[in-house]
């Protein structure tokens, strides 16, 4: 289901088609290194690079058989090929060209997620700028503090896919290395030049020290990676959410028209594209997990991890593309509304500014704690009577004595709590 609904070059990547394309490509890398250091005829390559094919089906029919698939794709390369197809493999293991192919696909998918990162950062940026001096209440514990703007909300996730982007582009780094290195990593049967030759013509570098197969830190890294990066997406899905909320309503996903929210209740506008992400990222987290698990392997190489990254390659990376481009879509389409973010803004009384209050009760003189009752006193009124906190504090005679109807009034100044959103902007977005 992901899969139709993630951009079909990310799709296409892990096709049958693709994978074996990339082992051809390292199978005739490796026999034109060869052919440089003299050890097969320049002629038997050039007809190897003109004959050599594969198809899918074949290969899948041999590997019935011989269960092995690199054999089975071997053998429907050399039917292609003829003769000279002796030269292919030389002195390589299955997986020189599992694991080399891995590390290709894996940069291939990289470069997609990196750019739908961007493209995320992009609109996130659009909707801060946008809504950069929006006030609305700020919240925690769920309970109301100080003003924000939902533009210093943006701001916040676009600094934060900033670092994913960098995580992203280090874990492509870490994961685009290649061996062709032997059954056991040590080169006994082939040259470490062709190791060399082979990944640079495939934009990889040779890993400085293998086994039989690339070491499993690197794709923990990178499957890790993208746990964090789901979990950013989530965390922004969840204030998504909890702001849609009925009792809030501050913002609201894109409801177009013809869309049904429940099948039941005919009213309903529901938060699904939100909720869709929550649990993607709890799949990619379990990626993550089963990639971990990869790394501990028996002496030079066991094949408990080849079955696991089967599944977690193509998956990971496809769920990965459509969580950012469903998040694309949710940001850029998000319905926002600023009278609801003043409404719910001066639900409370004024109790937002309390701190403000406490700060001038402390600078007229009152100690911490004393400003700290003052203020609490009539604060609680405000929670338990529905009182407004202004009109209580200037009724207090005891506020009274240190505060004068000008300062108190001053204290419920917004654009007090406004004043550095250029300051952060700055920090974030540069001048």
């Amino acid at each position: 289901m992901i899969e139709r609904y993630s951009r079909p070059e990310m799709s296409r990547i892990w096709e049958p088609q693709n994978r074996y394309q990339k082992w051809l490509e390292i199978e005739i890398y490796a026999c034109e290194a060869h052919a440089k250091m003299g050890a097969i005829p320049r002629e038997a390559v050039e007809r190897i690079k003109t004959k050599a094919k594969f198809d899918v089906a074949r290969i899948d029919e041999i590997e019935q058989t011989v269960k092995h698939d690199v054999i089975a794709f071997l053998t429907s390369v050399a039917d292609y090929i003829g003769a000279d197809s002796r030269f292919v493999h030389l002195g390589l293991t299955s997986s020189d060209i599992l694991d080399t192919s891995f590390a290709m696909l894996l940069k291939e998918a990289s470069d997609l997620i990196i750019d739908d990162i961007k493209r995320l950062m992009e609109v996130i940026k659009k909707r801060a700028i946008e809504h950069k001096m929006t006030p609305m209440i700020g919240r925690s514990h769920g309970i109301h503090a100080e003003p924000v703007t939902f533009g210093i909300k943006m701001a916040l996730w676009y600094d934060e896919m900033r670092r994913n982007l960098r995580r992203m582009e280090a874990a492509r780094e870490t994961v685009s290395y290649g061996k062709i290195s032997g059954a056991v990593g040590t080169f006994a049967n082939i040259d470490p030049q062709v190791e060399e030759y082979v990944c640079r013509k495939a934009g990889l570098k040779p890993a400085p020290c293998s086994t039989q197969i690339i070491q499993r830190d690197r794709h923990a890294e990178f499957f890790a990676t993208l746990a964090i990066i789901a979990s950013s997406i989530e965390k922004f899905a969840v204030e998504i959410r909890h702001l849609q909320r009925t009792e809030v309503l501050e913002v609201e996903e894109f409801f177009s028209k013809g869309q049904k929210g429940s099948s039941a209740m005919p009213h309903k506008r529901n938060p699904v594209l939100s909720e869709n992400l929550s649990g993607l990222a709890r799949l990619t987290r379990g990626y993550a997990v089963s990639a971990l698990e990869n790394v501990a392997l028996w002496h030079e190489r066991d094949i408990s991890h080849s079955s696991v990254e089967r599944v977690i390659g193509p998956d990971a990376t496809i769920v990965m593309d459509f969580m950012l481009n469903r998040c694309i879509g949710l940001i850029d389409k998000l319905v926002i509304y600023p009278e609801n973010m003043a409404k719910n803004l001066n639900l409370m009384g004024g109790l937002y500014n309390s701190q403000r209050v406490l700060l001038k009760l402390a600078t007229a003189g009152a100690s911490r704690e004393r400003a700290y009752e003052l203020v609490q006193r009539n604060a609680m009124k405000v929670w338990e009577q529905q009182k407004d906190l202004m009109e209580e504090l200037l009724h207090d005679a005891d506020v009274r004595a240190l505060l004068s109807e000008e300062d108190i009034r001053e204290a419920f100044d917004l654009q007090y709590h406004l004043k550095h959103v250029d300051t952060i902007f700055t920090r974030v977005f540069g001048g």
